[in-house]
């Protein structure tokens, strides 16, 4: 397949039809304790965090890079003001559990939406990874690892299959 007509494909695929298994997902309940964000953090690049398994309602994601305000003791994040909302992210400011430390502003994309409709929200916030959702409830994610993957797999490079 010819790259123009391979990628004209690949951007009108559709979310749902490409995103990894949701067993696969570091997902985490509101509720968790830092510790156990922690030790997915060791080999992941980020956490969904969801108000519970049942429901799946998503309340943040906690990235890698997030680490270090968990880290820092509550004195790192003052300013000459006074507080900032890190101070209380921070294991000796206080937090103890996933909700503590978890970024509320989560990026989504919905399950219907296009690889192009990624890509272009993706572009937009410089941001690697979106949580994909339902009626406000984590089905999925997306990420450029996955966009890349399955680019490839439609070029079937490297003897990678395409899923279709």
């Amino acid at each position: 397949m010819e790259v123009e007509s391979a990628l004209e494909r690949f951007h009108s695929l559709k979310l749902a039809d490409i995103m990894p298994r949701f067993e696969t997902m570091p997902v985490v309940t509101a509720d968790s304790d830092i510790l156990s964000v922690l030790k997915i953090l060791r080999t992941r690049h980020h956490v969904w965090v969801v108000e519970s398994r049942e429901n799946m309602k998503l309340v943040g994601v906690i990235r890698y890079i997030d680490v270090i305000d968990v880290l820092l003791p509550p004195e790192a994040h003052r300013f000459k003001l006074g507080m900032t909302s890190k101070t209380m992210k921070s294991m000796l400011g206080g937090a103890t559990r996933a909700e503590d430390v978890a970024e509320r502003h989560v990026l989504t994309v919905e399950e219907d939406a296009t690889v192009l409709d990624a890509l272009t929200k993706m572009r937009k916030y410089r941001i690697q990874v979106l949580a994909v959702v339902k009626d406000g409830r984590l089905v999925g994610e997306v990420s450029l690892r996955i966009l890349i993957d399955e680019l490839l797999r439609l070029l079937r490079v490297g003897g990678a299959q395409w899923k279709a």
